[in-house]
């Protein structure tokens, strides 16, 4: 094993375990809530429990999408405050709420992910460079998943702009990551599994883990994100959230895990 953090630890203890590397993704819409459940935030508890109690035995990671809770005001975040106490430990919690604002910010917004809920990783936003980053890097026992290539439509805007070198932004992106992590050494990368390039940038970050969204609803198959977006230790978080979460009927979520894994 070539990395020994304790968050990464868990994750391939998991992907041993239940030999696949899928992440579940909770993004609460109250608009797909089943009808067996009320459309209230007690119905939507009811169901995110269920969801969790019937993956638990089958995931790597949870990846709670904090807008779709603060959508549902106060009370929707006091839900996520339940439910990840309601996640086993072993579990680890990416909370997803990609943030990076300037440094004094951001130390509140990391303090409210990691002291408030618990989490065990988060996702960040590189734009506004690293003083807007250190406060969550320097969390040391936490992972933090920086943006490096998503797959929207509007990834085109800028992050495949090609600089000076003639080299698209996300590879500085991802190199500067790299620069980081040598310092820190829990610093990952979200690359989409919706392009292309996805074995493009693991030539350029090796050993960095990745997170990487776009399998299920948004098309990217799991296949290719595994094949292609391992580092080293053979570890790779591949996310699924509406596909797991909202499958067709008389499919469960269990179920439904397994027809993503062999896509």
């Amino acid at each position: 094993m070539i990395n020994s953090h304790p968050v990464i630890n868990r994750w391939l203890t998991n992907r041993d375990r239940i030999n696949h590397s899928l992440c579940v993704g909770i993004d609460p819409d109250m608009d797909k809530l089943p009808d067996t459940f009320p459309k209230t935030i007690d119905g939507m508890e009811q169901f995110l429990i269920h969801v969790i109690e019937s993956t638990q035995e089958d995931c790597i990671s949870y990846k709670p999408n904090m807008a779709f809770f603060e959508a549902m005001g106060i009370e929707g975040l006091r839900l996520l405050e339940r439910l990840c106490k309601r996640i086993p430990d072993a579990i680890p919690i990416i909370m997803d709420g990609k943030r990076g604002d300037i440094g004094n910010t951001s130390k509140m917004q990391a303090k409210f992910i990691f002291d408030y809920f618990g989490a065990d990783a988060s996702t960040l936003h590189p734009y506004m460079g690293s003083d807007s980053l250190r406060p969550f890097f320097e969390y040391k026992d936490k992972m933090h998943f920086v943006l490096g290539l998503t797959s929207n439509p509007g990834s085109q805007d800028f992050e495949k702009k090609n600089m000076a070198d003639g080299q698209p932004l996300y590879h500085t992106v991802i190199k500067q990551c790299i620069e980081w992590n040598q310092d820190y050494g829990n610093i990952g990368m979200v690359v989409g599994a919706t392009h292309d390039e996805l074995a493009n940038v693991r030539e350029i970050a090796e050993q960095l883990p990745f997170l990487i969204p776009g399998v299920g609803a948004q098309g990217g198959t799991y296949s290719h994100a595994s094949d292609k977006g391992k580092n080293l230790d053979g570890l790779v978080l591949i996310n699924a959230s509406r596909a797991v979460l909202y499958p067709s009927k008389g499919i469960s979520h269990t179920q439904a895990i397994h027809s993503i894994i062999k896509s």
